[in-house]
């Protein structure tokens, strides 16, 4: 049956070229981790082959009205087997972190830890920096550009905000343990998705179980939401003594402005100064 190609259609095929479409849905899923291998510039006829489609003997017409690339269509590899769903991944990371019995123990399991995403386009993984004796422990959200590339928390421009309002009150990487609440860089610095969060939550729960500080700080709104439960935004529920459980005994725990946020917000910094007083005397009241 032929098709009768109308300005119409032909303006449709030019929008989808310009878009940069290059493959039509089909029922079978695409695997789009896999790349295409090398093709030739002028590939053979099909020959006769039950897994290749027919194709038309008249090519499509791109914006010109001239032959067009062909959109084909992709089957996803029989033996790839499809990614965890959601409640699976969390599942899988609750009962990996409480296999961990140290500290170390918890980052070779993130290492090897396939549930989560963020660990395809991350370069490396960011667990914690300073002392895991220390007495204070400090957990923003997720590591930036800088930290991918160093494999440690903070250690941009943020980090280094971070380092002088802990030095302000007698605090430095020596004395203070450092960590995110989400271990892997998501792409282009976007927010994590509730689904990442809640895939890494058992293992920051984790590791702040093991390192077992007495006062526990949560630098921004979505550690605070995660971990304290806040529901209100970092600049009302900033500031206020929390109870934090970890299943074994209750820590101080506190909530403050995120040092990138402060960077760019600086009238915002005499509040943060109000806070890290607040961390150096319940430091002092032990």
């Amino acid at each position: 049956m032929s098709i009768k190609r109308t300005p119409d259609m032909q303006a449709l095929l030019a929008f989808y070229i310009e878009a940069g479409v290059d493959a039509l849905l089909d029922e079978t899923p695409v695997n789009r981790f896999v790349a295409d291998g090398p093709q030739p510039r002028n590939p053979p006829a099909p020959v006769d082959d039950p897994e290749l489609e027919p194709t038309e003997t008249r090519p499509p017409l791109n914006r010109t009205g001239e032959n067009a690339p062909r959109l084909r269509s992709r089957a996803l590899p029989a033996n790839l087997e499809a990614p965890p769903t959601p409640d699976a991944a969390i599942m899988a990371a609750r009962d990996a972190a409480r296999g961990a019995m140290s500290l170390d123990a918890l980052r070779s399991i993130l290492e090897r830890f396939e549930g989560c995403g963020l660990h395809l386009t991350a370069k490396r993984l960011v667990f914690a920096d300073g002392n895991p004796q220390a007495n204070v422990m400090f957990v923003g959200e997720a590591p930036g550009r800088e930290e991918d590339i160093e494999g440690l928390p903070f250690v941009g421009r943020s980090g280094q905000l971070l380092d002088r309002m802990m030095a302000a009150i007698g605090l430095n990487r020596a004395s203070a343990y450092i960590a995110n609440a989400i271990p892997w860089r998501p792409p282009g610095n976007r927010t994590p998705t509730p689904q990442e969060s809640q895939i890494c939550l058992p293992f920051i729960k984790r590791q702040i179980e093991l390192a077992n500080p007495d006062i526990l700080v949560c630098l921004g709104g979505p550690s605070a939401a995660a971990l304290l439960g806040m529901t209100e935004g970092i600049r009302r529920s900033r500031g206020r003594w929390h109870t934090y459980h970890t299943g074994t005994r209750e820590i101080r725990a506190i909530a403050t402005f995120h040092p990138a946020y402060l960077l760019r917000t600086p009238l915002e910094k005499r509040f943060a100064w109000r806070d890290f007083l607040a961390i150096r005397k319940a430091l002092d009241d032990r």
